[in-house]
C-alpha cells in the first residue's frame, strides 16, 4: 500500500520524520526515502527495503539532514521516491501513496508533448515522477494539485515539500487517509495516526477526500475544496491499519473486535478455543472470543526478531517460504485440539494451506477458519492489496473458474458468488474448505463488515467484494 509522514516545525524535525516514517513500515516493503529542506538546500536519501529494515538503512545518514525543520518520508511498495525537481514553481520534493491506474495514458500524453521521464530504478515510468510532472503543468501549486485530481484514475494521495512548508493532498475519493496532527512546535501529516503518540503529537483531524492543505510554521491554509464523494478503503480496518491507528475517528483494533463479534453472532461450531493468524487476525479473534465467551489462545506464534514481513522479498515463492518459516506452532495448544482461527482475508490461499498442513502435523483435531471480510472476487484497481498479474492469482477466482468450467468469467457469472445466500456461494465455500483442508470455512457478510467499521457503505470502497465502487 505505502505510507508517508511529513513535518513542519519551528525546531529541527529530523528525528520526528525518521521515527514517524519508520512507524509506517508495515505498509510497504520495496523502497523508502526521506527529503528535507534546511533553509538553504534540499537533501534526500532513498534505499531498498527488500533485504533490510528502514532504521538500519537510514540511521547512519541522519547527520546529513541536521538543521532541517521541514521534511517528508515514505515507506513504499512502488518505485523510488521522494522525487525532487526544479521547475517554474521552484524546487520541491514529492511522495505518493496509491496506484495510478492510467499511468500509461499519462505517459503517452507527456511524450506526445515532447516531455521525458527518467529511468530511476527500473525501466518503467515512476508514478511519483508522473505526479510531479502533473503538478508542474499548473501555474501554481494549487493548479498543479487540481491537475493531479483531474488526470489521475485510481488512487493518489501525496505530499509536496517546498521551501516554505508542505502541501498535503488526499486522494479525490479518500481511498487512502491523511491525518493531521500538531504539538507546540508545529504540525505533522501522516498515513497512520499511530505514528503521532510517541512523538508527542495529537490528532487534529482527517483531511477530506479531494482536500489539499498548505502547512507552514504559521498554520494551516485550505488549498482545494473537499469533494462530495468518499470511498475510503475498507481494508484499512480489516488488514492494513496498525491496531492503535484511527481513520475517520474510528480505531482499527476496536473495529476488528466488532468484526470478530459479528462473525461470532452467526456461529455455533463447538471448539476448544479461538485463535488469530498473526498479526492482523488477532484483533478479530479476540472480538470473536469475547462475544462467544470461549478461551483465546495462541497455537501459532510469530518469530519477529529477524524474519521480515510475509510479502518480502518480491519473489512469490520466497514470500511463501518466509511466511512459512516465521510462524511457529505451539504444540502445548495443538495436540487433539478443536481450534477456530480468524484471519483478515484469503488472497492466494497458499500460505493458509501451508499453515493448515503444519497444524495437522502438530496434532490439531479440527481446524475451523473464519475470515473477517467477504471472499475476494475482484482484484483491487486502486491500491495493491489484491492486485496481481492475473485475476486467477486470487484463490476465489480460481475456484469459481473451476466450478464454472470456463476462464471467461463475466459479471453475470461472478455476481451470484458475492451473495452469501446463493447456492453458488455455498458451493464455492465447500470447495474452498476442501481444497484448504479445513473442517469448516465461513466469511464475514458485507453488511456486517460495514456495520463493524461504523461508516455508511456508500462512503467505503468495497470493490474487492462486490465491484461497486467509484472509478
Amino acid at each position: 500500500m505505502s505510507g508517508f509522514f511529513g513535518c513542519v516545525s519551528r525546531k529541527e524535525c529530523v528525528a520526528d520524520v525518521f521515527y514517524g516514517t519508520d512507524y509506517h513500515s508495515h505498509l510497504g516493503t520495496k523502497r523508502a526515502g526521506m527529503a528535507f529542506y534546511n533553509g538553504q538546500e534540499f537533501t534526500r536519501s532513498i534505499h531498498s527495503l527488500e533485504s533490510a529494515y528502514f532504521r538500519n538503512k537510514f540511521e547512519p545518514e541522519l547527520d546529513k539532514f541536521k538543521g532541517s525543520s521541514l521534511g517528508i518520508g515514505v515507506i513504499s511498495d512502488m518505485e523510488s521516491q521522494p522525487i525532487t525537481v526544479i521547475s517554474h514553481l521552484g524546487r520541491f520534493s514529492v511522495v505518493v501513496v496509491g496506484r495510478i491506474d492510467n499511468l500509461d495514458e499519462i505517459e503517452k500524453c507527456f511524450l506526445s508533448e515532447k516531455k521525458h521521464f527518467a529511468e530511476l530504478s527500473s525501466s518503467t515510468v515512476n508514478q511519483t515522477e508522473a505526479v510531479a510532472m502533473l503538478i508542474n503543468t499548473g501555474n501554481t501549486f494549487k493548479e498543479g494539485i487540481e491537475n493531479v485530481y483531474s488526470r489521475v484514475k485510481g488512487s493518489c494521495s501525496f505530499l509536496i515539500l517546498t521551501e516554505t512548508g508542505i502541501y498535503a493532498a488526499r486522494d479525490k475519493y479518500g481511498r487512502t487517509p491523511i491525518i493531521l496532527g500538531k504539538n507546540d512546535n508545529g504540525y505533522v501529516v501522516a498515513s497512520e495516526s499511530s505514528s503521532f503518540t510517541n512523538l508527542g503529537y495529537t490528532i487534529v483531524r482527517d483531511l477530506e477526500p479531494k482536500e489539499a492543505i498548505q502547512i507552514s510554521r504559521d498554520g494551516i491554509t485550505q488549498v482545494t475544496t473537499p469533494g462530495c464523494r468518499k470511498q475510503i478503503c475498507s481494508f484499512l480496518w480489516v488488514y492494513y491499519g496498525y491496531p492503535s491507528s484511527y481513520y475517520e475517528g474510528i480505531n482499527v483494533e476496536d473495529a476488528r473486535y466488532r468484526c470478530g463479534a459479528a462473525i461470532a453472532a452467526h456461529d455455533n461450531v463447538e471448539v476448544d478455543f479461538a485463535a488469530g493468524i498473526p498479526d492482523s487476525g488477532v484483533g478479530h479473534a479476540i472480538g470473536y472470543s469475547n462475544a462467544r465467551k470461549i478461551p483465546y489462545k495462541r497455537p501459532f506464534v510469530k518469530y519477529t526478531p529477524t524474519w521480515p514481513r510475509s510479502f518480502m522479498p518480491q519473489n512469490q515463492s520466497m514470500r511463501d517460504l518466509v511466511a512459512k518459516m516465521k510462524l511457529l506452532p505451539n504444540e502445548a495448544f495443538t495436540k487433539g485440539a478443536r481450534i477456530l482461527f480468524l484471519d483478515d482475508s484469503i488472497v492466494r490461499g497458499t500460505q493458509l494451506k501451508d499453515n493448515v498442513v503444519k497444524l495437522r502435523e502438530c496434532g490439531v483435531k479440527e481446524i475451523h477458519m473464519r475470515i473477517a471480510c467477504p471472499p475476494l472476487v475482484y482484484p483491487c484497481v486502486f491500491l495493491n492489496f489484491s492486485s496481481s498479474r492475473s485475476n486467477f492469482d486470487l484463490f476465489t477466482r480460481r475456484v469459481i473458474r473451476d466450478l464454472e468450467g470456463t476462464s471467461d468469467l463475466t459479471e453475470e457469472i461472478l455476481k451470484p458468488y458475492t451473495d452469501p445466500d446463493s447456492v453458488q456461494y455455498k458451493k464455492m465455500l465447500e470447495v474452498m474448505a476442501q481444497h484448504l483442508g479445513l473442517d469448516s470455512l465461513k466469511f464475514q457478510r458485507l453488511d456486517d463488515l460495514v456495520k463493524a467499521i461504523g461508516i455508511p457503505k456508500e462512503d467505503l470502497c468495497t470493490h474487492c467484494w462486490d465491484n461497486s465502487s467509484y472509478l
